[in-house]
Order: structure tokens, then sequence, then C-alpha cells
């Protein structure tokens, strides 16, 4: 059966601890946390937070998805330090938050940290080659510690980014990372519909390369607007059905941020209206 999890990076307006009660209340398996201010920035999680965190998941049988390691609010802002600066100590400064990020992700017992896609293009004068090899720099560092810790680090594909589309990360993972096991993708389907590829074939495509599922909706227009499931015009039926027939244990994670202001409204709609795809996929399998 689906696993529906969602991400507390539509609350930011609420602390970690409200997010994870209301994701729980509305009847969420799991819940992807947000490891940026202002939520679980790892420098501030401190021991006694963490632990009291970890006992309340456990209370409320809430299992943690993924860490979304995406954004750095903290000390820049979405894409910022990305993995691909010319400055190396910004490029460091992304290195450290990430396996701080494995670390947290390890204490609550999270099988993938998501990452960005090496970061924008745009403004660097970085050919595709030079991008490719300072990413992939960046993501061995930090390798070791994933495979020590079990973790999978997750690229997740983004419009406007080094890596776009499900297409370009199998190319990069061709080139540098061909037979790493710790190295997969964050499937984000309406990243891929904005980017002109099918969700649904995707998954058919590369069921092993997908560790962690991103969703939401997207207008007809393919622009890159996360919208709740229901409002846009992403084939939700097609997707799950390809979750079924690929055998996809793994996480699908609702993703809704720019819904701050009311995020508990939507992470209900959004739960309320993917019922019947999720039920349709464990009567069609007996699970997923």
């Amino acid at each position: 059966m689906a696993k529906l999890a969602f991400s507390t990076n539509a609350f930011k307006k609420n602390t970690l601890e409200e997010a994870v009660e209301t994701i729980a209340a509305v009847g969420y398996a799991g819940v992807e946390i947000m490891a940026d201010v202002p939520h679980a920035y790892p420098q501030d999680m401190r021991p006694q937070r963490l632990t009291q965190l970890k006992q309340r998941l456990e209370e409320l049988g809430l299992a943690v998805s993924n860490i979304n390691a995406f954004t750095l609010f903290a000390c820049g802002d979405t894409y910022h330090p990305t993995w691909i600066e010319a400055d190396p100590a910004r490029r460091n400064r992304r290195i450290e938050h990430t396996l701080r990020c494995i670390g947290l992700a390890s204490r609550l017992s999270s099988p993938t940290v998501s990452i960005q896609p090496g970061g924008p293009m745009i403004g660097t004068g970085l050919s595709r080659r030079q991008a490719g090899d300072l990413f992939a720099e960046g993501l061995r560092a930090v390798l070791p510690t994933a495979r020590e810790s079990q973790v999978v680090l997750a690229i997740e594909p983004e419009p406007g980014l080094f890596i776009e589309s499900a297409t370009e990360y199998a190319e990069f993972k061709r080139q540098y990372f061909p037979d790493e096991p710790a190295v997969k993708m964050n499937c984000d389907l309406g990243h891929l519909y904005c980017v002109g590829e099918d969700p649904a074939a995707v998954i058919r495509a590369m069921p092993g390369e997908i560790a962690h599922v991103h969703l939401e909706d997207i207008a007809a227009s393919r622009v890159h607007q996360h919208l709740p499931p229901g409002r846009g015009a992403m084939d939700f039926a097609a997707i799950f059905a390809a979750l079924r027939q690929t055998r996809y244990s793994g996480w699908v994670t609702v993703e809704l941020y720019p819904y701050e202001a009311s995020a508990a409204e939507v992470a209900r709609s959004a739960f309320e209206y993917l019922q019947r795809f999720v039920e349709n996929s464990a009567a069609g399998s007996g699970a997923l």
C-alpha cells in the first residue's frame, strides 16, 4: 500500500512540533522534515529537543519519510550556498550542512536525505561538465558518511537548476556514480511534469533509481507552481498505477510549501483527495 507523508515546509509559520502534531492528526503515516529554519536546522537540534521529537513521533505513530536538505535559509536562501559555487568556502558550507542532515536522518530513522541538484546555472559561467564535476566532488565528500549511516542521498531534479529532469539525472548518475546505491533520485513528479516529462513513464522506466517521491499538482501550463492535488493537470490515476506496477515501496510525500497561511487545510484536502488513488493501488496489488 502506498505510504503518504506530508512535508513540514508548508508549516513555516508553525513550529516543527506543531507541524508534526497537525500532520499526524490529519492521518498521514509519515512526515518529511525540513532541515532548515524554522524547523530542524541541524545546528539548532540540541540533543534534548531531538530526543523529545523522536519520542513524540513514536507516540503519534508517525515515521520520518525524508529529511529535506534542499534549502539553506539559515545562512543563504532557497538555493545558496550551492554545490557549484565559485567560492570553495561556500561549497563547503553546503557540504557541511548535508553531513549534518545525514546525521539527523540517522537519528530519526529517515531512509533518505533529499538534496538540490547542484544549484542554479544562471550567473555561474560554468559549462555543464564543470558544474557536474563540482557537484560530484561535493557528493564524494559526503558519501562515506551516507554509506556508513545507511542513508540515501536523493537528488531532486528541479526546473532551472543544473539537473532539471529525470533524463539529466540519469546522465549524471551514469557519468559519475554508475554503481553507487547511496546516490538516487528524489522523484518530484510535478517538477518532471514542468519540464515536459511524463511522471508515470519515468516511474515505470526508472524504478531502481527512485528513492523517494515528492507529489504536488501542476497547472496544464506546466508553470512551476505547486498546487494542491486536484487543482491542476497531473494524472494521479496514472501515477499511482505506475507506482503499483513497479511495486514502489517507499514514501510519497506531498510538498505544498507555498501554502504557509493555510497549511493545515491543504494538508487535509490533499490527504482526502489522494485517498481514492491510494485505495485503488492497494486494491490492485495488496501493497506497493
